[in-house]
């Protein structure tokens, strides 16, 4: 019974020894196998509830809310251009449709939309698709479907209506007015290497150049924002983008994102400005 007692104190020292090294084991594999199992998605978080969207949906959407930033659009416009999406692509950039129809709009060459090419360029595709909705009298006034309608000619205008609700609902994340509403993850595997020179140009062409104005110092870019909804818009475009341009990290407004543990969204930095948003 002596050697028992003896011999007890260093089992337990021992097991729970064995156990420590189990556990950091454990947890080192699940951070390392972490990313993996979350797979690639967006998530917009809302009002009316969480609306799951895809990488290229989720660049598609924060495109369509930038462009209507550079042409000083309202949100309700942005709403009617998402519902349109929603219905004629599923927000995808189709190299296909009915006809000649491509894009994300649907637009057709035959129609005088432009060329393929062009059309298949979502900041063109979205550009052309509010010039001819601002030219729509009263539009702002008027039920979604028929505004859109007044655009498309499509077939059976009231498809955009159930789309609505959906629509207010992205709009309101990606024009900036819930503030870290947007988050994106994806793999290690799919990471890319980083083009911020290029995501700069891209983020210059969406949401124009003289509104938003970018330093470089130190590899990271520094986009400059007049207001925070604005800030909060450009934030969103940079994590819908970041798969596709490499972009490491951003930081905006006292919030974080960091493509290594994008699923979990936008985390708290205090050192993070309300001024600019940080791209890395």
């Amino acid at each position: 019974m002596r050697g028992w007692e003896r011999l007890r104190p260093r089992s337990g020292a021992l097991l729970l020894a064995i156990a420590l090294v189990v556990g950091a084991g454990g947890w080192a594999a699940w951070s390392h196998l972490r990313p993996y199992l979350h797979g690639s998605n967006c998530e917009v978080a809302a009002a009316g509830g969480v609306v799951p969207l895809d990488l290229e949906q989720a660049a598609n959407a924060a495109t369509i809310a930038g462009v209507a930033f550079r042409k000083s659009l309202p949100e309700r416009a942005v709403v009617i251009a998402y519902a349109t999406a929603i219905q004629e692509s599923h927000i995808r950039n189709l190299p296909y449709g009915d006809r000649d129809s491509v894009g994300i709009f649907q637009q057709r060459p035959s129609q005088g939309w432009g060329r393929v090419d062009q059309l298949r360029d979502p900041v063109y595709a979205t550009s052309k698709f509010y010039d001819s909705l601002v030219k729509v009298k009263d539009y702002l006034d008027r039920d979604l479907h028929d505004a859109a309608q007044q655009v498309q000619r499509s077939a059976d205008g009231t498809a955009y209506a159930p789309h609505e609700e959906r629509a207010k609902q992205l709009a309101e994340a990606y024009t900036g007015r819930r503030p870290a509403a947007v988050r994106c993850w994806f793999s290690p595997r799919k990471r890319t290497e980083p083009r911020r020179a290029e995501a700069i140009r891209a983020l210059h062409e969406t949401f124009g150049t003289s509104k938003i104005p970018v330093t470089e110092e130190d590899g990271r870019h520094t986009v400059r924002v007049p207001t925070r909804r604005t800030g909060w818009a450009v934030a969103s475009w940079a994590v819908s983008h970041a798969q596709g341009y490499g972009l490491q990290e951003i930081r905006y407004d006292g919030r974080r994102w960091r493509a290594e543990a994008g699923h979990d969204g936008w985390t708290e930095d205090e050192e993070a400005p309300s001024d600019r948003v940080i791209i890395r």
